[in-house]
């Protein structure tokens, strides 16, 4: 009988079995929730600065009381529209932040907050509002509804005390019977918070909004317009987590009320605008998680009927209108 002689330094074949058991090395997982936070305080800073300055200027019209009083504008004026600065950044921010608290509870890589400066003689917020950047695809249904509905609700707990106060600080006066007026559209949460601080409103008297009030008034309209059933917003991240593959077509249809709501009123037309664009790049239909059958519950069945209830308390078709008053009664 004769044995094979072992070769030194030639290495023996390996099985069909052992093959399969030899470690290799994986490339190396970037680390997640990394960014540049210097451009994140940056667009933050910014960002203060030109909502500071339009909240001095809506302090002097509600100082103005639709210009029958006449206001100096000096420095001080830059402190009193903190007012409406602090209020509005505070409302966003929470909003973008359940967002991110909600991807580091469940390690679903994510940006920071991007804050959106826009100088108020060409937007009168002072600000196009905040956005994160979500770098990963969603785990299942759970992981993106809680994540979409986050937001949403962060923002709205803030919002409406913010209105309720901002409304105490406010006044009731004569309307503006002459000029070029701003009309601010009023969501039904606005209406009842209204009458609950002042009662019935006269004819021929309006409130003359402090500023925070306008700042919880632009914190609604973001709620709202975040709410809608489409693509990749809120609404839409909501949607897809309860309804699946029925997204679709709510999208598409939510997208088509935008196109007929800009007959309505003009300031649909940036919304409506975006929408389109989106609909065009991404297409109609959401990414899709990569778990897709896993149940929601009972519990968050509930949660998105509140976001619907948010919706409807937010939403105004006419959000801002330009109204010239001259030879009006």
């Amino acid at each position: 009988m004769s044995y094979p002689v072992e070769q030194p330094g030639v290495p023996e074949p390996l099985s069909p079995y052992e093959r399969y058991d030899v470690p290799y090395a994986l490339p190396p997982r970037p680390p997640k929730f990394r960014g540049r936070l210097w451009l994140h305080i940056l667009l933050l800073l910014l960002t203060i600065g030109t909502t500071t300055v339009a909240g001095a200027l809506h302090y002097a019209a509600f100082a103005s009381e639709f210009e029958r009083r006449a206001v100096q504008f000096d420095w001080s004026l830059l402190l009193r529209g903190l007012w409406y600065s602090g209020t509005l950044l505070v409302v966003l921010g929470a909003h973008e932040m359940g967002h991110y608290v909600y991807c580091r509870r469940y390690n679903v890589d994510a940006t920071l907050p991007y804050f959106i400066p826009m100088p108020p003689l060409f937007f009168l917020t002072g600000t196009l509002g905040a956005v994160i950047k979500i770098r990963e695809a969603f785990p299942n249904r759970k992981v993106l509804f809680d994540i979409g509905i986050a937001g949403p609700i962060a923002g709205f707990v803030l919002l409406v005390p913010a209105l309720f106060y901002g409304l105490t600080l406010s006044n009731i006066v004569p309307g503006p019977t002459q000029g070029t007026v701003l009309s601010l559209g009023e969501p039904l949460l606005f209406k009842w918070a209204t009458y609950l601080v002042f009662g019935p409103v006269r004819d021929g008297f309006t409130v003359n909004m402090h500023p925070m009030v306008f700042a919880a008034w632009f914190g609604m309209l973001a709620t709202a317009l975040n709410l809608l059933p489409f693509g990749q917003l809120d609404g839409g991240h909501i949607t897809y987590s309860t309804l699946g593959r029925h997204a679709a077509p709510i999208s598409l249809a939510t997208v088509s009320g935008c196109v007929v709501m800009t007959f309505v009123s003009t300031s649909w037309l940036f919304i409506t605008v975006m929408m389109l664009v989106m609909l065009v790049t991404l297409g109609p239909r959401h990414p899709r998680v990569l778990n897709e059958y896993e149940p929601l519950g009972p519990g968050r069945i509930a949660l998105a009927i509140f976001a619907l209830v948010m919706l409807v308390l937010c939403f105004t078709p006419t959000p801002i209108e330009i109204q010239d008053l001259v030879g009006g009664r």
